[in-house]
């Protein structure tokens, strides 16, 4: 298993606990985990106690509705998972925006909108914070949730 981006980030800064755990889940599991599926772990060396792990849909070409429905089905199956093992909050990176190539505003929308309505048909408390990678990906979340 190759990890790019802000996933390898965290493998790497979560020590090799992580990526042992991880390998042992999908050995169990006995196949590579579906897009817009989530599974929890310990954090190991992270200020966290868990990771919640998800896989965002690829987008090489046209972005679909298909492509949207998986995304928006990653961040509720994660938002799924934070609730029912009590997480108090739960930290968003922009996910599939970067090597898998979603656009970045349309994968804002899906992921506040999502959110929003999440937490309004589950009545949740959970605390959403969207952790960007830069300055642009800044700029659409302001401009997405003012």
């Amino acid at each position: 298993m190759i990890l790019k981006g802000v996933a390898n980030c965290i493998h790497t800064y979560a020590g090799v606990q992580l990526r042992l755990t991880c390998a042992e889940l999908m050995e169990a599991q006995g196949y590579e985990e579906p897009t817009g599926q989530a599974k929890i772990t310990p954090a190991y060396n992270l200020p966290s106690k868990y990771v919640i792990h998800t896989v965002g849909p690829i987008v090489d070409g046209a972005l679909t509705q298909a492509h949207r429905d998986l995304l928006a089905s990653s961040y509720r199956a994660c938002l799924d998972i934070a609730a029912e093992n009590g997480c108090e909050s739960i930290a968003f990176c922009c996910i599939s925006t970067g090597v898998f190539g979603f656009p970045k505003r349309a994968a804002a929308e899906i992921a506040v909108q999502t959110v929003k309505d999440w937490k309004t048909e589950k009545n949740s408390a959970v605390k959403v914070i969207f952790n960007v990678f830069g300055d642009e990906d800044l700029a659409i979340y302001r401009r997405i949730l003012q």
